[in-house]
Protein backbone atom coordinates (compact mmCIF):
# COMPACT_ATOMS: atom_id res chain seq x y z
CA UNK A 1 0.00 0.00 0.00
CA UNK A 2 1.20 3.49 -0.87
CA UNK A 3 0.27 6.42 1.35
CA UNK A 4 -0.52 10.11 1.06
CA UNK A 5 0.44 12.24 4.05
CA UNK A 6 -1.48 15.52 4.20
CA UNK A 7 0.10 18.01 6.58
CA UNK A 8 -1.10 21.59 7.07
CA UNK A 9 0.67 24.50 8.75
CA UNK A 10 -1.65 26.83 10.68
CA UNK A 11 0.09 30.05 11.68
CA UNK A 12 -0.82 33.66 12.29
CA UNK A 13 1.75 36.13 13.63
CA UNK A 14 1.01 39.01 15.96
CA UNK A 15 1.58 41.84 13.49
CA UNK A 16 3.38 44.89 14.77
CA UNK A 17 1.63 48.23 14.52
CA UNK A 18 3.15 51.26 12.81
CA UNK A 19 5.63 52.11 15.55
CA UNK A 20 7.48 55.35 14.91
CA UNK A 21 10.67 56.80 16.35
CA UNK A 22 8.55 59.19 18.40
CA UNK A 23 6.80 56.28 20.15
CA UNK A 24 10.06 55.03 21.65
CA UNK A 25 10.05 55.45 25.40
CA UNK A 26 6.42 56.58 25.41
CA UNK A 27 4.24 53.76 24.08
CA UNK A 28 4.89 50.12 24.92
CA UNK A 29 2.00 48.69 22.92
CA UNK A 30 3.70 47.07 19.94
CA UNK A 31 0.88 45.18 18.27
CA UNK A 32 -1.77 46.17 15.75
CA UNK A 33 -4.70 44.67 17.64
CA UNK A 34 -7.28 45.95 15.15
CA UNK A 35 -5.45 44.40 12.19
CA UNK A 36 -4.78 41.15 14.04
CA UNK A 37 -8.42 40.81 15.06
CA UNK A 38 -9.68 41.67 11.57
CA UNK A 39 -7.34 39.26 9.80
CA UNK A 40 -7.99 36.44 12.25
CA UNK A 41 -11.74 36.88 11.75
CA UNK A 42 -11.44 37.11 7.97
CA UNK A 43 -9.20 34.06 7.61
CA UNK A 44 -11.35 32.08 10.05
CA UNK A 45 -14.43 32.76 7.93
CA UNK A 46 -12.70 32.17 4.57
CA UNK A 47 -10.42 29.28 5.51
CA UNK A 48 -10.30 27.73 8.97
CA UNK A 49 -14.00 27.22 9.67
CA UNK A 50 -15.17 26.04 6.22
CA UNK A 51 -12.07 23.92 5.63
CA UNK A 52 -12.28 22.28 9.06
CA UNK A 53 -15.92 21.45 8.38
CA UNK A 54 -15.02 19.99 4.99
CA UNK A 55 -12.22 17.92 6.54
CA UNK A 56 -14.62 16.63 9.16
CA UNK A 57 -17.16 15.73 6.48
CA UNK A 58 -14.50 13.89 4.47
CA UNK A 59 -13.32 11.92 7.51
CA UNK A 60 -16.89 10.93 8.33
CA UNK A 61 -17.81 10.19 4.72
CA UNK A 62 -14.81 7.88 4.29
CA UNK A 63 -15.40 6.25 7.70
CA UNK A 64 -12.04 7.42 8.94
CA UNK A 65 -9.96 6.38 5.93
CA UNK A 66 -9.12 10.02 5.21
CA UNK A 67 -6.44 11.20 7.65
CA UNK A 68 -4.72 14.57 8.06
CA UNK A 69 -2.24 16.33 10.31
CA UNK A 70 -1.70 19.88 11.57
CA UNK A 71 0.88 22.03 13.23
CA UNK A 72 -0.73 25.08 14.84
CA UNK A 73 1.65 27.75 16.12
CA UNK A 74 1.28 29.13 19.61
CA UNK A 75 0.68 32.62 18.23
CA UNK A 76 -2.19 31.28 16.12
CA UNK A 77 -3.74 29.49 19.10
CA UNK A 78 -3.45 32.68 21.18
CA UNK A 79 -5.35 34.65 18.54
CA UNK A 80 -7.99 31.95 18.10
CA UNK A 81 -8.59 31.96 21.85
CA UNK A 82 -8.82 35.74 21.87
CA UNK A 83 -10.72 36.47 18.65
CA UNK A 84 -12.28 33.30 17.17
CA UNK A 85 -12.72 30.59 19.84
CA UNK A 86 -15.00 28.65 17.49
CA UNK A 87 -11.90 27.78 15.44
CA UNK A 88 -10.46 25.98 18.47
CA UNK A 89 -13.76 24.12 18.87
CA UNK A 90 -13.67 23.03 15.23
CA UNK A 91 -10.15 21.62 15.63
CA UNK A 92 -11.28 19.76 18.74
CA UNK A 93 -14.10 18.16 16.74
CA UNK A 94 -11.50 17.02 14.21
CA UNK A 95 -9.34 15.61 17.01
CA UNK A 96 -12.32 13.67 18.33
CA UNK A 97 -12.48 11.66 15.10
CA UNK A 98 -9.19 9.95 15.97
CA UNK A 99 -7.99 10.55 12.41
CA UNK A 100 -6.11 13.79 12.98
CA UNK A 101 -2.56 14.20 14.26
CA UNK A 102 -1.22 17.36 15.86
CA UNK A 103 2.49 18.07 15.44
CA UNK A 104 4.75 20.20 17.61
CA UNK A 105 6.76 23.28 16.63
CA UNK A 106 8.29 26.34 18.28
CA UNK A 107 5.75 28.30 20.31
CA UNK A 108 6.12 31.63 18.51
CA UNK A 109 7.04 30.15 15.12
CA UNK A 110 10.58 31.36 15.73
CA UNK A 111 13.99 30.81 14.15
CA UNK A 112 15.48 29.88 17.54
CA UNK A 113 16.80 26.57 16.14
CA UNK A 114 19.34 28.63 14.16
CA UNK A 115 20.62 30.59 17.16
CA UNK A 116 19.93 29.17 20.62
CA UNK A 117 19.39 25.54 21.53
CA UNK A 118 18.30 26.58 25.03
CA UNK A 119 15.60 28.93 23.73
CA UNK A 120 14.59 26.39 21.08
CA UNK A 121 14.09 23.73 23.74
CA UNK A 122 12.07 26.12 25.91
CA UNK A 123 9.75 27.10 23.07
CA UNK A 124 9.22 23.50 21.95
CA UNK A 125 8.36 22.40 25.47
CA UNK A 126 5.95 25.33 25.92
CA UNK A 127 4.27 24.47 22.62
CA UNK A 128 4.07 20.78 23.52
CA UNK A 129 2.32 21.65 26.78
CA UNK A 130 -0.02 24.07 24.96
CA UNK A 131 -1.13 21.35 22.53
CA UNK A 132 -1.78 19.06 25.48
CA UNK A 133 -3.73 21.73 27.36
CA UNK A 134 -5.86 22.91 24.42
CA UNK A 135 -6.33 19.70 22.43
CA UNK A 136 -5.54 16.99 25.01
CA UNK A 137 -2.96 15.64 22.58
CA UNK A 138 0.73 14.80 23.00
CA UNK A 139 2.70 15.38 19.78
CA UNK A 140 5.18 12.72 18.71
CA UNK A 141 6.40 14.35 15.48
CA UNK A 142 8.05 17.75 15.05
CA UNK A 143 7.77 20.36 12.33
CA UNK A 144 10.28 23.19 12.62
CA UNK A 145 9.44 26.75 11.64
CA UNK A 146 9.45 27.13 7.84
CA UNK A 147 10.43 23.44 7.52
CA UNK A 148 13.98 24.49 8.46
CA UNK A 149 16.18 21.44 8.89
CA UNK A 150 19.84 20.58 9.32
CA UNK A 151 21.69 17.66 10.88
CA UNK A 152 22.28 19.72 14.04
CA UNK A 153 18.62 20.71 14.31
CA UNK A 154 17.61 17.09 13.81
CA UNK A 155 19.90 16.12 16.69
CA UNK A 156 18.25 18.72 18.93
CA UNK A 157 14.80 17.42 18.00
CA UNK A 158 15.88 13.85 18.64
CA UNK A 159 17.10 14.78 22.14
CA UNK A 160 13.67 16.24 22.88
CA UNK A 161 12.15 12.78 22.38
CA UNK A 162 10.33 13.12 19.06
CA UNK A 163 10.16 10.04 16.83
CA UNK A 164 10.11 11.98 13.59
CA UNK A 165 10.43 15.33 11.89
CA UNK A 166 9.23 16.93 8.67
CA UNK A 167 11.68 18.47 6.21
CA UNK A 168 11.84 19.81 2.67
CA UNK A 169 12.69 17.34 -0.07
CA UNK A 170 15.34 19.72 -1.36
CA UNK A 171 17.02 18.66 -4.59
CA UNK A 172 20.43 19.91 -3.48
CA UNK A 173 20.27 17.35 -0.66
CA UNK A 174 18.38 14.48 -2.25
CA UNK A 175 20.15 14.56 -5.60
CA UNK A 176 18.84 11.65 -7.66
CA UNK A 177 16.87 10.19 -4.75
CA UNK A 178 13.10 10.54 -4.31
CA UNK A 179 11.29 12.37 -1.47
CA UNK A 180 8.63 9.66 -1.58
CA UNK A 181 10.22 7.42 1.05
CA UNK A 182 10.91 7.48 4.76
CA UNK A 183 14.44 8.62 5.68
CA UNK A 184 16.48 8.63 8.87
CA UNK A 185 18.81 11.17 10.48
CA UNK A 186 22.40 10.80 9.28
CA UNK A 187 23.49 9.60 12.75
CA UNK A 188 20.91 6.79 12.65
CA UNK A 189 19.73 7.98 16.04
CA UNK A 190 16.13 6.87 15.52
CA UNK A 191 14.78 10.21 14.28
CA UNK A 192 12.76 9.51 11.13
CA UNK A 193 12.36 12.15 8.43
CA UNK A 194 9.37 12.73 6.17
CA UNK A 195 10.29 14.85 3.16
CA UNK A 196 7.92 17.18 1.35
CA UNK A 197 7.16 16.44 -2.29
CA UNK A 198 7.32 20.12 -3.19
CA UNK A 199 6.27 19.65 -6.81
CA UNK A 200 2.93 18.05 -5.98
CA UNK A 201 2.45 20.21 -2.88
CA UNK A 202 3.05 23.45 -4.76
CA UNK A 203 0.74 22.36 -7.58
CA UNK A 204 -2.06 22.81 -5.04
CA UNK A 205 -0.67 25.56 -2.82
CA UNK A 206 0.74 27.95 -5.43
CA UNK A 207 -0.27 26.94 -8.94
CA UNK A 208 -3.89 25.84 -8.51
CA UNK A 209 -5.42 29.10 -9.79
CA UNK A 210 -2.66 30.18 -12.19
CA UNK A 211 -4.32 30.48 -15.58
CA UNK A 212 -0.87 30.71 -17.20
CA UNK A 213 0.09 27.29 -15.82
CA UNK A 214 0.14 24.73 -18.63
CA UNK A 215 -1.71 22.22 -16.41
CA UNK A 216 -4.54 24.62 -15.51
CA UNK A 217 -7.20 23.74 -14.47
CA UNK A 218 -6.13 21.18 -11.87
CA UNK A 219 -8.80 18.54 -11.22
CA UNK A 220 -8.89 15.66 -8.77
CA UNK A 221 -8.73 13.01 -11.50
CA UNK A 222 -5.70 14.70 -13.12
CA UNK A 223 -3.98 14.90 -9.74
CA UNK A 224 -4.58 11.20 -9.03
CA UNK A 225 -3.19 10.41 -12.48
CA UNK A 226 0.02 12.21 -11.49
CA UNK A 227 0.16 10.23 -8.25
CA UNK A 228 -0.19 6.99 -10.20
CA UNK A 229 2.68 7.99 -12.49
CA UNK A 230 5.19 8.26 -9.63
CA UNK A 231 7.96 5.68 -9.64
CA UNK A 232 7.21 3.15 -6.90
CA UNK A 233 6.55 5.61 -4.04
CA UNK A 234 5.95 4.51 -0.46
CA UNK A 235 4.69 7.87 0.80
CA UNK A 236 3.82 11.12 -0.91
CA UNK A 237 4.09 13.96 1.59
CA UNK A 238 1.90 16.91 0.70
CA UNK A 239 2.83 19.76 3.03
CA UNK A 240 1.27 23.22 2.68
CA UNK A 241 -0.12 26.22 4.52
CA UNK A 242 -3.70 25.62 5.60
CA UNK A 243 -4.57 29.09 4.31
CA UNK A 244 -4.20 27.58 0.84
CA UNK A 245 -7.88 26.69 1.16
CA UNK A 246 -10.06 29.77 0.90
CA UNK A 247 -7.44 32.45 1.55
CA UNK A 248 -4.51 32.04 -0.87
CA UNK A 249 -6.75 30.10 -3.24
CA UNK A 250 -10.20 31.67 -2.94
CA UNK A 251 -13.35 29.61 -2.87
CA UNK A 252 -14.16 30.89 -6.37
CA UNK A 253 -11.09 29.10 -7.78
CA UNK A 254 -12.74 25.74 -7.07
CA UNK A 255 -10.19 24.74 -4.40
CA UNK A 256 -12.87 23.39 -2.05
CA UNK A 257 -14.46 21.36 -4.86
CA UNK A 258 -11.04 19.91 -5.64
CA UNK A 259 -10.43 18.96 -2.02
CA UNK A 260 -13.91 17.50 -1.65
CA UNK A 261 -13.46 15.26 -4.68
CA UNK A 262 -9.89 14.14 -4.00
CA UNK A 263 -10.30 11.34 -1.39
CA UNK A 264 -12.99 9.48 -3.35
CA UNK A 265 -10.90 9.81 -6.51
CA UNK A 266 -7.84 8.45 -4.67
CA UNK A 267 -9.72 5.45 -3.27
CA UNK A 268 -11.48 4.67 -6.55
CA UNK A 269 -8.56 5.07 -8.95
CA UNK A 270 -5.31 4.35 -7.10
CA UNK A 271 -3.59 2.09 -4.57
CA UNK A 272 -2.97 4.99 -2.19
CA UNK A 273 -4.37 5.38 1.29
CA UNK A 274 -4.00 8.30 3.72
CA UNK A 275 -1.76 8.22 6.79
CA UNK A 276 -0.61 10.69 9.41
CA UNK A 277 3.14 11.17 10.04
CA UNK A 278 3.18 8.89 13.08
CA UNK A 279 1.34 6.14 11.23
CA UNK A 280 3.81 6.40 8.35
CA UNK A 281 6.79 6.18 10.68
CA UNK A 282 5.27 3.14 12.38
CA UNK A 283 4.51 1.37 9.12
CA UNK A 284 7.62 2.07 7.01
CA UNK A 285 11.31 1.32 7.23
CA UNK A 286 13.77 4.10 6.32
CA UNK A 287 15.04 3.91 2.75
CA UNK A 288 18.27 5.74 3.52
CA UNK A 289 19.76 8.45 5.70
CA UNK A 290 19.19 12.14 4.97
CA UNK A 291 21.84 14.73 5.70
CA UNK A 292 22.13 18.48 5.34
CA UNK A 293 25.03 20.26 7.01
CA UNK A 294 23.53 23.66 6.21
CA UNK A 295 19.91 24.62 6.97
CA UNK A 296 17.30 24.02 4.28
CA UNK A 297 13.69 25.26 4.19
CA UNK A 298 10.58 25.31 2.01
CA UNK A 299 11.20 28.75 0.55
CA UNK A 300 12.05 29.84 -2.97
CA UNK A 301 13.94 27.97 -5.64
CA UNK A 302 16.99 27.84 -3.35
CA UNK A 303 15.22 26.00 -0.50
CA UNK A 304 17.53 27.74 1.97
CA UNK A 305 17.07 30.28 4.79
CA UNK A 306 17.79 33.38 2.71
CA UNK A 307 14.13 34.46 2.78
CA UNK A 308 14.62 35.24 6.48
CA UNK A 309 18.36 35.82 6.84
CA UNK A 310 19.51 36.67 3.33
CA UNK A 311 20.43 40.33 3.72
CA UNK A 312 22.29 42.49 6.24
CA UNK A 313 19.13 44.10 7.60
CA UNK A 314 17.58 40.72 8.41
CA UNK A 315 20.79 39.47 10.01
CA UNK A 316 21.11 42.63 12.09
CA UNK A 317 17.53 42.40 13.40
CA UNK A 318 17.93 38.68 14.03
CA UNK A 319 21.21 39.04 15.92
CA UNK A 320 19.95 41.94 18.01
CA UNK A 321 16.85 40.15 19.28
CA UNK A 322 18.88 37.10 20.32
CA UNK A 323 21.60 39.20 21.94
CA UNK A 324 18.97 40.02 24.55
CA UNK A 325 18.35 36.39 25.50
CA UNK A 326 20.35 36.15 28.71
CA UNK A 327 19.26 39.59 29.86
CA UNK A 328 15.56 38.91 29.24
CA UNK A 329 15.48 35.42 30.73
CA UNK A 330 17.34 36.60 33.84
CA UNK A 331 14.50 39.04 34.62
CA UNK A 332 12.21 36.06 35.29
CA UNK A 333 9.41 38.42 34.28
CA UNK A 334 6.77 36.52 32.30
CA UNK A 335 5.54 39.62 30.46
CA UNK A 336 9.00 40.64 29.26
CA UNK A 337 9.89 37.09 28.24
CA UNK A 338 6.61 36.79 26.35
CA UNK A 339 7.22 40.03 24.42
CA UNK A 340 10.76 38.92 23.58
CA UNK A 341 9.53 35.56 22.32
CA UNK A 342 6.81 37.11 20.18
CA UNK A 343 9.38 39.41 18.59
CA UNK A 344 11.23 36.26 17.48
CA UNK A 345 8.38 35.22 15.14
CA UNK A 346 9.87 34.43 11.73
CA UNK A 347 7.41 36.69 9.90
CA UNK A 348 9.19 39.75 11.32
CA UNK A 349 12.33 38.79 9.37
CA UNK A 350 10.39 37.62 6.32
CA UNK A 351 8.93 41.10 5.93
CA UNK A 352 12.49 42.47 5.60
CA UNK A 353 13.27 40.16 2.67
CA UNK A 354 14.61 41.92 -0.44
CA UNK A 355 14.42 38.83 -2.68
CA UNK A 356 11.79 39.63 -5.27
CA UNK A 357 13.20 37.45 -8.00
CA UNK A 358 12.19 33.78 -7.92
CA UNK A 359 9.09 33.61 -5.72
CA UNK A 360 8.46 37.32 -5.37
CA UNK A 361 4.68 37.11 -5.33
CA UNK A 362 4.83 34.80 -2.33
CA UNK A 363 6.87 37.30 -0.35
CA UNK A 364 4.63 40.21 -1.35
CA UNK A 365 1.46 38.37 -0.35
CA UNK A 366 2.57 38.05 3.25
CA UNK A 367 4.13 41.50 3.55
CA UNK A 368 1.92 44.33 4.84
CA UNK A 369 4.74 46.90 4.79
CA UNK A 370 5.37 49.23 1.87
CA UNK A 371 8.97 48.06 1.65
CA UNK A 372 11.45 45.76 3.45
CA UNK A 373 13.21 48.87 4.72
CA UNK A 374 10.01 50.10 6.38
CA UNK A 375 9.66 46.70 8.02
CA UNK A 376 13.22 46.86 9.33
CA UNK A 377 12.86 50.39 10.71
CA UNK A 378 9.56 49.52 12.37
CA UNK A 379 11.01 46.39 13.97
CA UNK A 380 14.11 48.21 15.20
CA UNK A 381 11.99 51.00 16.70
CA UNK A 382 10.08 48.40 18.68
CA UNK A 383 13.32 46.74 19.72
CA UNK A 384 14.72 50.10 20.88
CA UNK A 385 11.72 50.66 23.12
CA UNK A 386 11.94 47.12 24.44
CA UNK A 387 15.56 47.75 25.44
CA UNK A 388 14.47 50.87 27.33
CA UNK A 389 11.83 48.77 29.10
CA UNK A 390 14.55 46.33 30.13
CA UNK A 391 16.71 49.23 31.34
CA UNK A 392 13.87 50.54 33.49
CA UNK A 393 13.17 47.07 34.85
CA UNK A 394 16.82 46.71 35.89
CA UNK A 395 16.81 50.15 37.56
CA UNK A 396 13.67 49.38 39.54
CA UNK A 397 15.07 46.00 40.55
CA UNK A 398 18.22 47.60 41.98
CA UNK A 399 16.40 50.41 43.81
Amino acid sequence: MKSICFYFQVHQPFRLRNYSFFDIGKNHNYYDDVQNRWLCRRIADKCYLPTNQLMLDLINKTQGKFKISYSISGTAIEQFQRYTPEVIDSFIRLRDTGNVEFLCETYTHSLSSLKSEKEFNCQVNIQKQLIKDVFNYEPKVFRNTELIYSDDIGSMVNKLGFIGMLAEGAKQVLGWRSPNYLYEHIDRNGLMLLLKNYQLSDDIAFRFSQHSWNEYPLTADKYVLWLNQLDNPECVNLFMDYETFGEHQWKETGIFDFLKALPDMVFANSDFDFKTPTLLIQSLKPKDTFSSKTPISWADAERDISAWLGNDLQKDAFNQIYELEQRVVSTKNDDLISIWRHLQTSDNFYYICTKWFSDGDVHKYFNHYDSPYDAYINYMNVLSDFRLTLDNFDKEKHN
